[in-house]
């Protein structure tokens, strides 16, 4: 059966970096990005229609979970997907759908201090004034309730310890990680430029 590995997390707390090192270490494994349905709706839609969050757009919650559920019915390898969604309720709405619709689904937050995830914000070149650093208490904050998922504390972790952990919790069987340092640390960089928003 499918599996479906939800990252969340606040900004700078790695969600992505967590995710595509999964997706290198599980055989097959896909990564759904639910931000595109986002930026398409925002650049398809007439000005006066447009909202501040595309999270609030009720079409792109449905869209993902319908998009996500077609994966699992067609796809027998996990997909991951790395998303922060820190209202309840949105969450709520598509997680809740994909498990009455009996796939099966392991939520996690990845979650660090305030400080360690600055420090995360500053490696990715983002002042303290921009989104990411603006959002950092809200994230915080709203991802303590338990309905997001199961909490892996990143503070002291490395990449590949998160990738770990996941995988035993999720029950995943990773692939053997042959790559050296450098071409760990280039790979990551790369990961990084590619989703530079």
């Amino acid at each position: 059966m499918t599996k479906i590995i939800w990252l969340n997390g606040a900004f700078g707390a790695g969600k992505t970096q967590t995710a595509y090192e999964l997706h290198r270490r599980l055989e097959e494994s896909f990564v759904y990005d639910p931000e595109n349905i986002g930026f398409f709706l925002n650049q398809n839609l007439p000005g006066k229609l447009k909202k501040n969050d595309f999270q609030d757009y009720e079409m792109w919650r449905e869209f993902n979970y319908r998009t996500i559920a077609y994966i699992a019915e067609h796809y027998e390898y996990p997909i991951i997907v790395p998303m922060t969604v820190t209202n309840k309720s949105y969450f709520e709405e598509i997680a809740g759908k994909l498990e009455s619709a009996e796939i099966e689904l392991h939520k996690f937050v990845l979650s660090a201090s305030k400080e360690v995830i600055e420090q995360r914000l500053r490696k990715r070149l983002e002042k303290k004034g921009s989104w990411g650093f603006k959002q950092i208490d809200r994230c915080i904050t709203s991802l303590a309730d338990e309905a997001f998922g199961e909490k892996i504390l990143t503070d002291h972790l490395s990449i590949d310890g998160v990738v770990e952990m996941i995988a035993v919790k999720a029950n995943l069987v990773l692939q053997e990680d042959n790559r050296s340092n450098l071409r760990k640390r280039v790979d990551r960089i790369k990961t990084q430029i590619k989703h530079i928003r």
